[in-house]
């Protein structure tokens, strides 16, 4: 049975009809304690079922009916917001599709057709290496012994390692394609397509990847700097995601975001733990990985 049928024959049994305009509307108050009374029901169904096993006969009847009636209630829920359960249904697949299923192939870097000069490497080995300047540790970084970008410190009260973010940009370049900032750094700016180079090269794009290294690395420290999680936040996600709507990079899912930044704290703490170290940077496998020390 198509959803949005059964939605237009649910509606036919509503015995509290009305919209969801007014405020505190009766009409959408009673589903939606609907929806909480079932949940409530469904919990309890399989309390019974823990607690008698295969004594509760019933079980998948009563998990059914009540699935049902879980159904009849946000069928109810959408039809008084005015929406369809068909799109609904549609949406939450894009959704949950872009965060948890795995592209069938690898994403091509982003600049796979320009000139080779106006390419990101395709492989890199990077070396991050801390010094210190008086009670300030700095960190600079270099491929094939020559220096790129600028000498980095925490730029906090309390050192908490942020010196060493460069490797975030490490990783959206390995996993993504995308590094506006590592593009700067390497002097692979995509001159030959002047506005290219101004949206996507340019400094507003070079802004927005350092919030997201920033948002991604506030987060991570109130989660032991994700070691031990192997998922990130859909509200994160979701951010990151808005925060670059208007860049190529916008092509990448959440799923992709999720995989980047957990490889990129994973190599990350390692670094950190070294207090510097050698970095792979692999485009083609999508993938940046720890080597060892400096």
């Amino acid at each position: 049975m198509e959803l949005s049928k059964y939605q237009a024959q649910a509606l036919e049994t509503d015995q509290v009809p009305g919209t969801a305009d007014e405020a505190f509307s009766k009409a959408l108050i009673v589903p939606m304690l609907g929806l909480a009374g079932e949940t409530g029901q469904l919990l309890t169904e399989y309390k019974k079922h823990l607690r008698d096993g295969a004594a509760h006969k019933l079980f998948q009847e009563r998990v059914a009916e009540e699935l049902g009636d879980l159904l009849w209630y946000i069928s109810n829920v959408a039809s008084k917001f005015g929406l369809n359960l068909d799109d609904v249904a549609h949406r939450n697949l894009t959704k949950v599709r872009a965060r948890w299923a795995r592209a069938a192939e690898t994403l091509l870097p982003l600049d796979s057709e320009m000139p080779e000069a106006e390419q990101l490497p395709r492989r890199m080995v990077v070396r991050l290496v801390e010094e210190v300047d008086g009670d300030l540790p700095q960190v600079h970084m270099s491929v094939n012994g020559e220096t790129i970008g600028s000498r980095l410190g925490d730029n906090a009260y309390d050192a908490d390692g942020y010196r060493f973010h460069d490797v975030f940009h490490l990783a959206y370049a390995a996993g993504l394609g995308w590094s506006p900032n590592l593009r700067a750094f390497l002097k692979r700016k995509r001159k030959s397509r002047p506005l290219v180079d101004d949206v996507e090269d340019g400094g507003r794009a070079c802004v927005i990847e350092e919030a997201v290294s920033a948002l991604a690395f506030d987060y991570a420290r109130a989660h032991n700097f994700l070691e031990g999680v192997g998922e990130v936040d859909d509200e994160l996600l979701r951010t990151i995601k808005s925060m670059t709507s208007h860049l190529e990079v916008s092509r990448c899912t959440t799923g992709d975001w999720e995989r980047v930044i957990l490889a990129g704290f994973a190599v990350w703490r390692e670094v950190m733990a070294s207090r510097g170290g050698r970095v792979e940077v692999d485009l083609d496998a999508q993938a940046i990985s720890y080597l060892g020390p400096a």
